[in-house]
Order: C-alpha cells, then structure tokens, then sequence
C-alpha cells in the first residue's frame, strides 16, 4: 500500500487522475498488471501499459527524469518508464507551476524545485526499495512468534538486536 504526502492541490491532482482514468479506460491494464491509469498508452486495445509497448518495439523501459525539473536543471536520473510517467512525472505536476516551469530562471525557484524534485525521488526510493522490507520483517516475526513463541529471539543471535528497555518496563 503506498504511503505519500497528500498533493498541494487535491482537487487539480483528483482532476487528472480522473482524466487519466478515463482516458485509460474502467478497470483497464496491461497483460502485465499495470493498471495505473497514466502508465497506460492512450488509444491502444487493448490496454498497454508504456514499458510493455517499448519491450515490444524494442525500445529501452527506462526514461530520464528530471528529477528537479527540466527549467531548473539538466540533471537526470534513469526510472523505469511506468514510475516515471505514473509517479515521479505526475508528483511534479503537483508542484506549482512557477517552480516547475520557471519561465524567468529565478533561482529561488530553481532552489524550491531542487528542495521538491529531492523529496519526490526520496519518497519514492523508500517507497519502492524500503517498504517491501519492512512489511516482509512484519510478516516473518508473525511467523517466528506462530511456530516459536513472542520471544522467539532469546538464546539467538539476533538477541543483542532487541531493544533495550527500562527495567521497570514489562516485558
């Protein structure tokens, strides 16, 4: 389940999902499972999310994303097609739109695009390389407490992780 910081602008970011969704199509996605709405190519039937169509004309699956916004600077990074259109594109779009554009080159705004583009990339990395973790460590102490006990970790080696609590404290 992903976990982000709520759009400045609910209503404009409720909008284009909304566009998007419609656009893509009720319930669409790829043969490969994606199914969020701006992943998914317009006009094609049946629903073909960007990498697949890529993988199939043999294209590369990865774009480079301007991660601070292209007015506010040449720096790129390499994301996978469908991340880069259906999330770190689309968290830009809640930016507002002096920062992203930056029609004058001021550089408060190139420094406030800088600030967002970082957050943006960094919530995505916890999100996409950190999470999955920390659900599949949850899963696995459920596990150990089922078939070993709620202090599975005693007499282990993993014991000298447990937190360290005050005496008083019950255990």
């Amino acid at each position: 389940m992903p976990r982000k910081l709520p759009p400045r602008d609910v209503t404009t970011a409720y909008r284009r999902k909304t566009v998007a969704a419609r656009r893509a199509g009720r319930d669409a996605a790829c043969s490969c499972g994606e199914n969020r709405p701006e992943a998914l190519v317009h006009g094609m039937t049946p629903p073909t999310c960007a990498k697949c169509q890529r993988l199939k004309a043999g294209h590369t699956t990865r774009d480079d994303h301007h991660p601070f916004g292209q007015s506010n600077s040449s720096i790129t990074i390499s994301v996978p097609v469908n991340d880069h259109r259906a999330r770190l594109s689309a968290d830009q779009m809640d930016w507002p739109k002096s920062t992203l554009s930056n029609p004058h080159g001021s550089p408060l705004l190139s420094a406030a695009g800088h600030i967002r583009g970082f957050i943006d990339v960094v919530l995505y990395l916890i999100e996409e390389g950190l999470l999955w973790i920390a659900d599949m460590l949850e899963m696995l102490d459920e596990f150990q407490v089922k078939k070993l006990g709620p202090k599975w970790w005693l007499d282990t080696e993993l014991e000298h992780f447990a937190p360290k609590r005050k005496s008083n404290e019950k255990s």
